[in-house]
């Protein structure tokens, strides 16, 4: 392995991660919290000096190429070393003092899971609370994505990174320099940040809340500043505004860019579009019925509110949540954990198995059956009137059938070592799909109105685990412990 390339990365990210963290280091010197700029102070130095140390390992120009299966394991390296850095002001300032709690609240941000441990969100400091929301802003996008957007680097070395942190089945260009590719990306992403920013604070939502909320929006994370998350506020008028914004950063960033250069149909004909889109209405509607029937609800309006509302933040994997939905019919829980395992489109900000790979995987198994009763046919898989190759159809297939089995095998997992917390087998289920798909809250136990905190050290571990392997699409963390993948190149 070119170890003086990984860590010259390393440096690059450690100066960066750096710099974001002087953010809340000034915000805490600014409110006098005392006790918390110690926190970000050691955090920053150590940062900085690790950054200074790998950048003095910088590598001669024709040693900067990563192969493909060595990319995904250096991605989850970085991930899991971004990780570790970030949860050091949570402990060192004794707000979250267990580290493997910090850890697991740290892991949650930048996977833009939204899974948490705090009980009193509201008692946190503010710099924390920012920094919260900070980490699943930048992990929204990616953190490479981010280092790549704003430094000068190997093309080759940043494609071999960026297909292992962009979601999805297919990694492209939107021009021919990667580089610009990033930098689009994040304009995007920036400008529609603020906007949603602007339009918080016109629904009379209080500054700092706007920027926490806006963050966690655009990363499709849902950390929120107050217990009872959006629902707090009781405004039907930020209700829909965040809402449709969540909607919006879980679509396909390509699709922005095509109608920023004028293929509007083209973009609207988009098959995961209309897909996940058609999903959502049915699944609302569904679900909204079903509250009515049952009663939840004195009206209708109410029932359509809260069901539009939790079916949009369980789909794009956000978690926000303005009621308990742990205590909805059990139709309409079921309809948001198969929303929690679908999850928004690739190359968005949301998690889940994606709306591309659930049609490829519907188109397949149709082919196959038709394969079946007329096996003379022949039958091509499309996707946007596109044929698509074999290779990607079977990386599909074979992403799902590691998808059940870590779906399984955590479930399991989860259920020893919790103490006097006996979770039953819908809480574990639900606890593992949410973290797994970087939801957030679950069913049961971990539902809106409750957390993780009851789970044991090795559980919380394990959900640990889970929300990087979903959130890097599973290989990167697997390709970690497989040693042909650091072999020199």
């Amino acid at each position: 392995m070119n170890y003086r390339l990984i860590a010259f990365v390393f440096g690059q990210i450690s100066l960066i991660v750096g710099s974001l963290l002087c953010i809340p280091l000034f915000m805490a010197l600014g409110y006098h919290e005392d006790t918390t700029v110690p926190g970000f102070g050691v955090t920053v130095a150590v940062a900085v000096v690790l950054g200074i140390a790998g950048l003095m390992c910088r590598p001669p120009k024709d040693k900067r190429d990563l192969r493909p299966s060595s990319g995904f394991a250096v991605c989850g390296l970085f991930w899991v070393y971004v990780a570790l850095i970030g949860a050091m002001p949570f402990c060192i300032s004794g707000r979250i003092p267990n580290y493997v709690d910090a850890l697991f609240e740290t892991i949650s941000g930048f996977t833009t899971t939204g899974a948490s441990i705090l009980t009193e969100v509201e008692s946190m400091p503010r710099s924390l609370l920012f920094w919260r929301a900070l980490t699943q802003w930048i992990g929204g996008m990616g953190v490479l994505v981010f280092v790549i957007a704003i430094l000068p680097g190997n093309d080759k070395m940043s494609t071999a990174l960026l297909k292992a942190e962009i979601p999805g089945p297919q990694f492209g260009k939107l021009v021919s320099k990667l580089r610009f590719t990033t930098r689009i990306l994040y304009a995007i992403y920036i400008v529609m940040t603020l906007v949603l920013v602007a339009l918080l604070c016109i629904c009379k939502m209080p500054v700092f809340d706007s920027f926490c909320h806006a963050f966690a929006t655009a990363s499709t994370g849902g950390f929120s500043v107050r217990n009872a998350s959006i629902g707090a506020y009781n405004s039907a008028s930020i209700d829909v505004v965040i809402t449709i914004f969540m909607i919006l950063f879980s679509v396909n960033f390509n699709i922005y860019y095509l109608i920023l250069i004028g293929h509007v149909l083209k973009a609207l004909k988009n098959s995961e579009l209309i897909g996940m889109v058609t999903l959502y209405v049915v699944a609302t509607a569904v679900i909204a019925i079903n509250l009515g029937v049952g009663g939840n609800y004195d009206n209708a309006a109410d029932a359509v509110r809260y069901s539009a509302f939790n079916a949009a933040s369980v789909m794009t994997t956000t978690g926000f949540a303005t009621t308990d939905f742990a205590a909805w019919p059990a139709l309409s829980q079921a309809i948001l954990l198969g929303l929690m395992c679908i999850g928004g489109s690739a190359g968005s900000t949301a998690g889940g198995l994606k709306m591309s790979r659930a049609i490829i995987l519907a188109k397949s198994s149709s082919i196959s059956v038709k394969r079946t009763l007329s096996p003379r046919s022949v039958y091509t898989l499309k996707m946007d009137g596109k044929a698509l190759g074999e290779d990607t159809v079977r990386n599909v297939q074979t992403f799902f059938v590691l998808y059940i089995l870590i779906t399984v095998l955590s479930t399991m997992l989860v259920s020893f070592g919790n103490g006097s917390f006996k979770p039953d087998f819908t809480t574990n289920l639900s606890a593992v799909i949410a973290c797994f798909n970087n939801v957030g809250p679950g069913i049961g136990a971990v539902g809106p109105a409750s957390n993780f905190h009851s789970y044991g050290i090795f559980a919380k571990l394990v959900l640990s685990a889970d929300m990087l392997l979903g959130r890097l699409e599973i290989l990167p963390i697997l390709l970690m412990f497989v040693p042909k993948s650091w072999k020199r190149f």
